[in-house]
């Protein structure tokens, strides 16, 4: 198969495999084209299966602890009655501020038994963007992990919570019988949800597919992170489709995630296939580039969720006889780059890519089922691909105000068609929904959810990402709005004027946020450190800007707009006389101003951002 094409013959060489797996494909098609939102299928009901028919089967595996799915079933019944015994309804909201531990998990599925959805906050963010997240959603309570209780006092008095015990506290320990002692203003969670019982909690008013069961943040396109609710059904269809269409998971199969657990790609699509198949997921708080194959070969796992960087990263450490010393054989996730894709199958010896493409909000998913190389795969839902205006997340419209589809293979914005049966749920602020649906675009009438996403079609109808355009860009894994970070840089006091956009590193995925701006004293020198500092008290570390230009004045087309493109193609370079160019190094603590030979050095590859 060509790197770029996929053809009828090569779906027909995969069909033996797929066919050997039936059952399963049938299943995940029931599962991921289920509709009825009243229909008493849920997260908690998941769980619940699989305690039943494997009760003794490890569910979560975390450092040296081991918790079945019998003992998953229990604790979180436990936290469903204490939830249920602290006033909270179907239809409230708590916000979960943790790492990568069973304590999370356990907590999401107590509050879906319940019908309270969980706010899966970035334990990346801090101060203004923190409180921002947890005020968008209403919670009646926040519940944080000793690990994060100072990102949690930064924001105290700045948010709003709706309960008499608001803030809930989880030691960092193994809290089924270690519950620590919680700080001032915190209740011990784990101790009270110790004296509540195992048993499943019984409701009046039933939670049924169509609730909201998390929400999860997008930074979107304009200013700070949107929160996007995500329904019990959206469990459901990673649970066919990902579980048993992409993975045919098992009982026996583990699921090593790395993948923070706020994200819809760990969250939902990860154990959302672990669910389906009885399996394990073994988990661990953070990525670890030197750690990854050891963990991989002490939880036996066989599949593994991923980003594209996260595959960078292990194709960057040495060469090692230990390479094919594991047992994985297949891979879940997105954003693998089809220049390392069969470099990274090859070197360490998988078989299955299930390269998927989807959004948290959206409607719209794709997933490699045939293991084609180089693509994320089909969709069964209505999408087409349409013309755009460059540099923006903006579609063309003829003389008639319609869009028009791109020709075959040829780069066009994603849309998908929002109907019954392919509903977008959106985001909690309905301006913010507006915004992302396309009205009228092909007939009068019809609408379609605008995934500001370019990708082009390499046959089959196979689709193969190129761009995320508009105000955001990706990198370390993460979405980063331009907005947002111009509004913080915006509030330091520092600059007049801020402009900030996402350029091209050699060798990296994604692409590494930069500010060109307008110091607020341009006579004076620029203090690039105070920025710096200001930038790690109020934005995660993949949002900071990794390279700063400090310039006298900013272009401007006629209509008052920056010319984004323009400023965009000057990268990093030092092109411009009388401008100075700072970056944040690997392992500095702060900006170093650029000078010819360093920037040589980062073209040539030899900084590894």
């Amino acid at each position: 198969m060509s790197q770029d094409i996929v053809t009828a013959r090569d779906i027909l060489r995969s069909l033996p495999t797929v066919l050997k797996k039936f059952p399963y494909v049938a299943k995940g098609l029931y599962y991921y084209r289920l509709k009825d939102d009243n229909k008493d299928l849920t997260l908690g009901r998941l769980v619940e299966r699989n305690a039943d028919k494997y009760p003794q089967r490890p569910a979560i595996l975390f450092d040296d602890r081991t918790i079945t799915w019998s003992e998953l079933d229990a604790w979180s019944n436990r936290v469903a009655h204490y939830l249920k015994d602290q006033g909270l309804v179907k239809g409230d909201a708590i916000a979960v501020l943790l790492d990568n531990r069973p304590e999370l998990l356990a907590t999401v599925v107590g509050a879906a038994k319940v019908g309270v959805a969980c706010a899966m906050l970035n334990t990346s963010q801090k101060g203004k963007v923190l409180a921002h997240s947890i005020n968008l959603i209403q919670p009646r309570m926040l519940v944080v992990g000793a690990e994060l209780v100072d990102h949690a006092e930064g924001v105290r008095d700045d948010i709003q919570l709706r309960h008499t015990k608001p803030l809930q506290y989880l030691a960092d320990a193994n809290t089924l019988n270690t519950f620590g002692e919680a700080p001032q203003g915190y209740t011990n969670m784990a101790l009270e949800v110790s004296q509540r019982s195992s048993t499943r909690p019984m409701l009046t008013n039933n939670v049924t597919m169509g609730d909201t069961a998390v929400y999860l943040y997008t930074s979107g396109t304009t200013g700070l992170p949107k929160a996007a609710p995500g329904s019990h059904r959206k469990f459901i269809r990673a649970y066919g489709g990902f579980g048993m269409l992409s993975l045919a998971m098992e009982p026996e199969d583990v699921l090593y995630c790395t993948l923070p657990l706020y994200h819809g790609t760990a969250l939902l699509v990860c154990w959302g296939s672990v669910l389906a198949g009885g399996s394990a997921i073994a988990l661990r708080r953070k990525f670890s580039a030197s750690a990854f194959w050891d963990d991989v070969r002490k939880y036996n796992a066989t599949t593994f969720g991923y980003v594209g960087e996260l595959c960078r990263y292990l194709l960057n450490q040495p060469p090692s006889a230990q390479d094919r010393n594991h047992g994985l054989t297949k891979m879940i996730g997105n954003g693998l780059r089809p220049s390392i894709w069969t470099e990274f199958k090859e070197r360490f010896g998988i078989d299955k890519v299930a390269e998927l493409y989807a959004s948290s909000e959206g409607n719209i998913g794709f997933s490699n089922f045939f293991n084609m190389d180089n693509t994320v795969g089909f969709s069964t839902a209505p999408y087409k691909l349409v013309k755009y205006h460059e540099g923006t997340r903006d579609p063309i419209r003829n003389s008639k105000g319609r869009l028009e589809e791109v020709k075959k293979g040829q780069p066009g914005l994603l849309i998908g068609e929002i109907n019954k049966k392919w509903a977008f749920e959106g985001y909690t602020q309905k301006e913010a929904t507006e915004k992302s649906i396309l009205r009228d675009a092909f007939k009068k009438g019809d609408a379609w959810f605008n995934t500001g996403d370019v990708l082009k079609e390499i046959g089959c109808r196979h689709l193969q990402f190129v761009d995320r355009m508009g105000d955001t860009f990706r990198w370390k894994g993460e979405n980063v709005s331009t907005t947002e970070v111009e509004n913080i840089i915006d509030g330091s006091g520092m600059v007049q004027e801020a402009i900030v956009y996402g350029v091209e590193i050699p060798n990296t995925n994604g692409k590494a946020g930069m500010v060109t701006l307008v110091p607020q004293n341009p006579e004076a020198s620029f203090d690039a450190d105070k920025l710096f500092a200001y930038l790690q008290d109020n934005l995660p570390p993949y949002a900071i800007p990794v390279f700063v230009r400090v310039t006298h004045a900013i272009e401007k087309t006629g209509t008052f707009k920056y010319r984004k493109v323009d400023i965009q193609k000057l990268g990093y370079s030092l092109s411009s006389p009388h401008e100075e160019v700072y970056a944040w190094l690997p392992g500095a603590s702060g900006y170093t101003q650029l000078t010819p030979e360093l920037v040589a050095d980062i073209d040539a590859g030899g900084v590894r951002f």
